[in-house]
């Protein structure tokens, strides 16, 4: 006689990982939220703003195409092909539903696609801006966290006089003496130029290493003093205090305790710090013969070619906005323990 067994699939117990996920949720729509209905309202202001200078600047395309000696008949003729004998508001909801789609217009002085040119050296300067923070964040935790550590010793002296120093030192100047030491003496970086990540990984590094190393040291600087300052601060609080007398280990109060309330000012220093990379390393870039986005946006206002700025300013409130956006989420997911009021 056989007995058989009938297995009971097991019950999924969905309401017990439901809180947790809706929880998580919540704390991202809470982020989420209040950033999107900042940042419409700002971005269409913005655009307005921004696409009203070409009005206030009095640049034409036609000064640039055919000169200062050109007849009023041929800059009418140029300003019509260009839309510009439209009124303001029909000119700016043509320039703006082309920005809702991704397209920025046309250069004044080639007439080539701006999108196209903007995302060239945004790729160049992504690169270098990224790598950069990189450096500036591993090093900038390193230093804050050691000075936090060895408070009012001699090493957080130390550290304290060595941020201060490179926090004082022009990007560019530090790029030249990279470039004197680690170029031309040493023969272990190119000194100029860039290599896409598409074309092999070494070459890419190779070329925007010293690049990223003269644009990290403000970033290191800033990261260590706003992270030690935090720590710092931090170990004074009352939740500390009771780790300690609830007799908890060292290791275990900083990293459960200290760290993750006294990240918040550090990282939020990122959020400004990113798009300065990018957008604020002209001169880095010449020295380093970089295409870079700042280089471009540069030129373009040398040249007087107003959809060129334009453009320039859109990718670069995208650019502060959307990583302030990620701060925000990285500081709700790191440091939950501070929004408890722990």
């Amino acid at each position: 006689m056989t007995t058989t067994t009938v297995q009971v699939p097991p019950v999924r117990r969905h309401g017990v990982a439901r809180p947790g996920v809706r929880h998580a949720m919540g704390r991202v729509l809470a982020v989420l939220v209040p950033s999107i209905a900042i940042f419409v309202p700002v971005f269409l202001v913005a655009t307005f703003v921004t696409f009203a200078l070409r009005s206030l600047s009095g640049l034409s395309p036609a000064r640039i195409q055919l000169g200062e000696d050109a007849t009023p008949e041929a800059i009418h003729r140029v300003e019509a092909q260009w839309g510009l004998d439209k009124p303001f508001f029909a000119q700016y909801w043509d320039w703006f539903s082309g920005v809702l789609h991704g397209q920025l217009g046309a250069s004044w002085t080639n007439g080539a696609d701006i999108s196209t040119l903007i995302g060239l050296g945004l790729g160049v300067s992504l690169s270098v801006a990224t790598f950069a923070l990189l450096i500036g964040v591993v090093v900038g935790f390193a230093l804050g966290t050691l000075a936090a550590l060895r408070r009012t010793t001699w090493l957080d002296r130390a550290i304290t006089g060595f941020v201060t120093v490179i926090s004082v030192m022009p990007a560019f100047v530090v790029g030249i003496v990279l470039i004197e030491i680690f170029a031309v003496g040493l023969h272990l970086f190119p000194s100029a130029g860039y290599v896409p990540a598409q074309q092999g990984t070494g070459p890419w590094l190779a070329h925007i290493t010293l690049p990223a190393l003269a644009l990290s040291f403000d970033v290191i600087a800033d990261v260590a003093r706003q992270l030690r300052t935090s720590l710092v601060a931090a170990y004074r609080e009352n939740y500390v205090t009771g780790a300690v007398v609830r007799g908890l280990s060292t290791r275990r109060i900083f990293f459960v305790h200290v760290l993750r309330n006294g990240l918040g000012p550090a990282l939020a220093t990122l959020g400004l710090k990113f798009p300065a990379l990018v957008g604020a390393s002209v001169v880095t870039e010449w020295i380093f013969g970089l295409q870079g986005f700042g280089r471009f946006a540069n030129d373009s206002a040398q040249a007087g070619d107003v959809p060129a700025v334009q453009g320039v300013l859109v990718v670069s409130i995208l650019l502060v906005v959307t990583f302030n956006l990620i701060v925000n989420l990285v500081l709700a997911r790191v440091t939950p323990a501070s929004q408890r009021g722990v």
